[in-house]
């Protein structure tokens, strides 16, 4: 237990005198690798073992209890013989109970990074549980190698390829007993060095840790947002997954990127630019078939029907043909199911689809039941009837075809990712405008309820003026008559005014954020592809061939 470490009768620290025949042989070799931060050879470290260094600040609170308790105990040590004896008994040819001078070489030399320093063992020695205090208070000669990269026996050095910025804030904790925080560091790096040493972070003041929490709260925001923004500017999915597909992987990889990758190709590129043009013809008919102008009158049947239906079938066609070849190629069903573009695509083409196929119940040709002709006509009417509601609902959902512009938008892809990450500031305004609308109704009715001929006849009556006043818009159809409604009519115009201009600011800077680094990627993702496609060398070889061909078919004089 003694081989590394001699311990006299006078308690005088002194280097490791002896090694063993292993270690000779390794200090002997000339093939052994150098430390980064010293010149002597490197020694083979014995196994540390998994120890967690780093313990985070939400620990139970009896680990917390005995680690203060730990400290105490040696805060209260008379001298450094204590602690001494403590770590290191004493032999049992030693005397005990000597009062020799505590020794000016009791330090321990550390070499982080090429930087050395030096520091007390008393002072070391009072955080037993961080790797400098495992390695002052260790008896074991093989362990305190194994808590650093290299020992230098002559100048009795311990060596650690570390970042010596952050150790200069670890050598102020031992020093001082207060762990300062530096802006300039990064925090996961701050936090992985901290881990390495075994320092814990509730040493450090309250002051530089609000500061500290704050930044590493923003950076894990800012990866996670660049994150999501790069899966949605490239759509990334491995060629393995095809690969080991059972039917046609490699003809669904190239259908995949043929469909999701405008830049892949020249054929991707004219599918994208040809998908962007159906979704404005559709949009352009879907407008035109509700003008008067635009109408036709069926000769055999006499129902009237818009000149532009066989275009938006046409349309409608090409979505759907473009939604089964995505479904198809994808590798993930979940995943292509839980997209929101996908959900976008799949409305678009059915209420088409849904509409047709209510439409087949309302034939003329369904068998009457056994009762009389009037009462079969009044259960048709009622089956058209129902019917008829739910094809206006199907015809007011072919509205959201539109949002099939967000596939080939940065603009609106931006803003839905900014309403998706801000959804906390939208939800507390929505019920800020909630409160609002509620409590001014009310006031405003209750003063104006009385004044014959008003509109306020209820609160949900005066619903509708709140909203329109807390928006600031006031069409003016309903106003209060009364001095008392008119002042609470200013209220509610103010609290609109204070309450619209409080998250506009937050939203806009987070859109302006967000789409220009959505756009950042997506040009990466373009260059990336058109890397692999050469456009411009193509037409350029192709030019090249061509000019090549008519040169060679003008006569040659000689």
């Amino acid at each position: 237990r003694y081989s590394g470490l001699k311990v006299e009768a006078d308690w005088k620290y002194q280097k490791w005198k002896s090694l063993d025949e292993e270690d000779e042989e390794r200090l002997s070799s000339d093939k052994q690798t150098r430390a980064k931060s010293g010149s002597q050879p490197t020694l083979l470290l014995g196994p540390e073992g998994n120890y967690n260094y780093y313990v985070d600040d939400e620990e139970e609170e009896e680990e917390e209890f005995k680690e203060v308790e730990n400290e105490q105990k040696f805060q209260h040590t008379e001298s450094f013989e204590e602690v001494l004896s403590s770590s290191f008994p004493l032999p049992p040819d030693s005397p005990s109970g000597t009062d020799s001078p505590l020794p000016i070489s009791s330090v321990l030399n550390v070499n982080v990074g090429g930087q050395s320093y030096h520091l007390p063992y008393q002072i070391v020695a009072l955080y037993p549980k961080t790797r400098l205090g495992r390695l002052a208070t260790s008896t074991n000669r093989r362990c305190q190698l194994g808590l650093c990269d290299d020992y230098a026996a002559q100048a009795d050095e311990y060596f650690f390829d570390r970042d010596p910025a952050v150790f200069q804030l670890i050598y102020n904790f031992y020093a001082s007993g207060v762990l300062r925080v530096r802006d300039e560091l990064c925090p996961r790096s701050y936090l992985e060095e901290l881990s390495y040493w075994g320092v814990r972070l509730k040493y450090t003041p309250r002051c530089c840790r609000i500061c500290f929490e704050e930044r590493r709260d923003e950076l894990t925001e800012q990866l996670k947002v660049q994150r999501e923004l790069r899966a949605q500017a490239e759509a990334q999915e491995n060629e393995q997954l095809f690969r080991h597909m059972r039917y046609w992987g490699p003809q669904r990889w190239h259908l995949w990127n043929l469909m999701e990758k405008p830049f892949s190709s020249v054929t991707a590129k004219v599918m994208g630019v040809a998908s962007s043009f159906f979704v404005l013809i559709s949009v352009v008919a879907l407008a035109l078939n509700t003008v008067e102008e635009m109408q036709q009158v069926d000769r055999k049947s006499g129902e009237t029907r818009p000149l532009l239906e066989h275009v938006e079938t046409l349309c409608i066609a090409f979505f759907t043909l473009e939604y089964v070849l995505r479904l198809v190629s994808t590798p993930n069903l979940r995943r292509f199911a839980s997209s929101a573009l996908n959900v976008v695509d799949l409305i678009a083409i059915l209420p088409l689809y849904l509409q047709m196929l209510l439409e087949c119940f309302t034939d003329d040709d369904q068998p009457r039941g056994r009762g009389s002709l009037h009462e079969y006509d009044i259960e048709k009417v009622g089956r058209v009837g129902k019917v008829g509601q739910v094809l206006r609902i199907m015809r007011l959902m072919r509205i959201f075809r539109i949002l099939k512009l967000a596939r080939h938008s940065t603009g609106l892809r931006a803003f839905g990712f900014t309403l998706r990450q801000c959804y906390q500031q939208v939800g507390c305004l929505l019920l800020f405008i909630a409160m609002g609308i509620f409590a001014f109704s009310a006031m405003v009715y209750s003063v104006e309820h009385d004044v014959s001929s008003t509109n306020f006849t209820s609160i949900p009556h005066a619903w509708w003026w709140a909203a329109v006043s807390i928006s600031t818009v006031g069409y003016g159809d309903m106003c209060p008559e009364t001095h008392l409604g008119r002042l609470f009519a200013f209220l509610c115009i103010a609290f609109g005014i204070i309450l619209n201009g409080m998250p506009i600011s937050i939203l806009y800077n987070k859109f302006s954020d967000y789409y220009s680094k959505l756009k950042a990627y997506e040009y990466t993702a373009i260059r990336k592809e058109r890397g692999k496609v050469d456009f411009r060398r193509r037409a350029m070889k192709k030019m090249s061939e061509c000019c090549g061909e008519s040169t060679n078919h003008l006569p040659r004089y000689y």
